[in-house]
């Protein structure tokens, strides 16, 4: 006979483990409890751990997610979900949102207690990432308020606190752009396919209608098309055979010679109307059947579909590494480094301001009497003095900045020759391995051109007769000298790069930052943030002078005025002598280059500010709610 537990959280865990699988319409599920984050596959299900001391707060969030992963589990279907799902980042977390929140809100309808359960998930998960404080819609997760309000309209009950806060938050831009849509939750919460297709137009209505693909119900339609002809064709064969047989049966009966003649005289007369019918379909042909004319292509611009670009076949993405030998960046770095000799004291001091700033607002905190995890030192001597007592372990909890990267996108322009790429490049340093050692993972990209005057793009232009409105008519050169994930240790000596003689050109801001938003919007923090360093308005001698002279302002604009109403990444910039905040809404000037450490450090030091009136501050309200 097994010894029995001593645990008192056993029972209820294994209670709630049946109750689940019950639930779930899934007897065979496996359900465990562990301090990892909760999650589910196609045959287990894990949640949340429960202490032995069972507290109020552990077993509520147990139910809860056990009931929402339970709801999940019967009233989803995988394949309709695959068949509907957007393709870009931020409309697939709006349709995972909304879908998540009708399979709740359905599983609800049945079992009325599961409301409170989920509500005290909601609760927790709202407490944990701070949505209470959240002042300013930019700062709450869009997708998180849509599944929100489809919870509320489906449920008819109030949201928990915090959650509550994020949805009023976004609630008249969601209820403006598509309320008409969502009043009609309730009649397809039932269907999933008609869900999916009523949250692929609440997608577009929010402004994301360009992340949506391929129509699935389009494709649909294809496939029943060609299923018909599939059966027409069968139908023909099936006719042509039964033809074939009468024809038989027809020479095995005697008939007189007349009657053979006159059928041999109508099949004549037949075969003839057939010839007939056949040259006047082949005549009809070549219209019915002409080839389709290609598809147009794709805009240049997300932001402008008007936007023109003359050729993209010159263009490049490179890594800085790419552009020199590795002896030569480490000669460049050291050069760098010399230049900059006299500023690393003070760059390094608001370096160390930044991180004190930052790591004030992530004290770590922890989770005791926990049964996995770290083992608790503090708890050892009630252990000694009595043997028979568990261990007790601790559990480190998640602090706020884990889930966020920063890009930094500076301009690579000729303007820029000299001080400016210097300090901007040791800024850029120093600024990513300070971010670092508080767990934000940093990218730094530059752009500028490959060539002046036009390059490559303007030959072929001239080559082609100089057509009119060419548009953009330079060589795109897109350089990382960082990615997100790769440590600064490792690519400390590609930042030498902007001292290499010939390398800044000609600058085209619009789609340099349209390139970065698109590479942030591919990431999955939960926060971005995207910080431009310019030292002036987009300049490229060979697209100005066949375009208008505001062509590629306007289309920096347009991008910007883009990002900013998305929300997905929060954007700021710091000009370098010449006034960035006619382009950005939050954006700094500063009239000395040496003034780029503080204010890089000061702008994200607001950022991170737990403060919600310094954020006000920063981001230029005049009074925080």
């Amino acid at each position: 006979m097994s010894k029995p537990s001593d645990n008192p959280a056993d029972p209820f865990k294994k209670a709630l483990a049946e109750a689940t699988k019950t639930m779930a319409d899934a007897p065979d599920m496996t359900v465990s409890y562990s301090v990892d984050p909760s999650g589910m596959t196609a045959d287990t299900m894990r949640l949340p751990q429960v202490s032995r001391r069972m507290t109020r707060d552990e077993v509520l969030l147990a139910r809860g997610t056990a009931d929402a992963m339970a709801m999940r589990r019967r009233h989803h279907d995988a394949a309709i979900d695959s068949r509907y799902a957007p393709s870009g980042d931020l409309a697939s977390a709006i349709y995972e949102a909304m879908e998540t929140a009708r399979c709740e809100a359905l599983g609800a309808r049945d079992m009325p207690g599961t409301l409170s359960n989920i509500d005290a998930k909601i609760a927790h998960e709202a407490e944990r990432k701070g949505y209470a404080q959240i002042r300013a819609p930019e700062e709450a997760p869009l997708s998180v308020a849509a599944g929100y309000f489809v919870r509320e309209l489906a449920t008819g009950r109030k949201l928990p606190p915090g959650a509550d806060n994020v949805l009023d938050l976004w609630r008249p831009f969601i209820e403006q752009s598509a309320g008409d849509d969502l009043e009609n939750v309730n009649h397809v919460l039932a269907d999933q396919a008609a869900f999916a297709r009523l949250t692929r137009k609440v997608i577009a209505d929010l402004g994301y209608a360009d992340q949506l693909g391929d129509d699935p119900d389009e494709d649909m339609g294809d496939e029943a098309e060609d299923e018909q002809e599939e059966n027409a064709d069968e139908e023909q064969g099936e006719n042509q055979a039964r033809d074939e047989q009468e024809d038989d049966e027809a020479e095995a009966t005697p008939e007189s010679s007349q009657e053979a003649q006159d059928d041999q005289t109508q099949t004549s007369v037949s075969s003839d109307d057939l010839a007939d019918q056949e040259m006047s379909d082949e005549m009809d042909m070549p219209q019915a059947d002409a080839p389709l004319e290609p598809p147009p292509p794709p805009p240049h611009s997300q932001a402008d579909p008007n936007y023109a670009v003359y050729t993209t076949e010159f263009d490049e993405e490179i890594a800085a590494e790419d552009l020199a030998e590795p002896a030569e960046l480490e000669r460049l770095r050291l050069y760098l480094d010399q230049q900059l000799d006299p500023l690393k004291g003070a760059v390094s001091r608001l370096a160390n301001k930044l991180q004190r700033r930052l790591q004030a607002q992530q004290n770590r905190s922890w989770e005791f009497d926990r049964e996995e995890g770290m083992l608790d030192a503090g708890r050892l001597a009630r252990v000694v003095a009595n043997p028979t007592t568990p261990l007790s372990f601790k559990v480190e909890k998640d602090t706020e900045f884990r889930d966020t990267v920063v890009t930094l996108l500076l301009d690579n322009s000729g303007s820029m020759r000299g001080r400016p790429i210097s300090i901007a490049a040791i800024c850029a340093d120093v600024l990513a391995r300070t971010l670092e050692r508080c767990d934000v993972k940093v990218e730094i990209l530059g752009f500028t051109t490959r060539a002046w005057k036009g390059g490559q793009s303007r030959e072929k232009w001239l080559a082609d007769g100089r057509p009119q409105s060419p548009g953009r008519l330079n060589d795109l050169r897109h350089i990382i000298y960082k990615r997100a994930d790769a440590p600064m240790r490792r690519t400390r000596a590609n930042l030498g790069l902007m001292m290499k003689e010939g390398l800044l050109k000609e600058n085209i801001d619009g789609e340099a930052l349209e390139w970065a938003h698109r590479r942030m919007l591919a990431r999955t923090e939960q926060r971005k943030i995207l910080m431009v360093i310019s030292d002036g308005a987009p300049v490229d001698d060979s697209t100005l002078s066949v375009n208008p002279a505001i062509y590629l302002e306007k289309h920096l604009r347009d991008v910007i005025a883009m990002v900013e109403r998305r929300r997905a990444v929060e954007l700021i910039a710091i000009g370098i002598g010449h006034d960035v905040t006619r382009y950005y809404q939050h954006a700094v000037t500063i009239t000395d280059v040496e003034q780029l450490a503080g204010a890089m450090t000061e702008q994200l030091a607001s950022l991170f500010d737990s403060d919600p009136r310094a954020r006000a501050r920063f981001l230029g309200i005049k009074k925080a709610i």
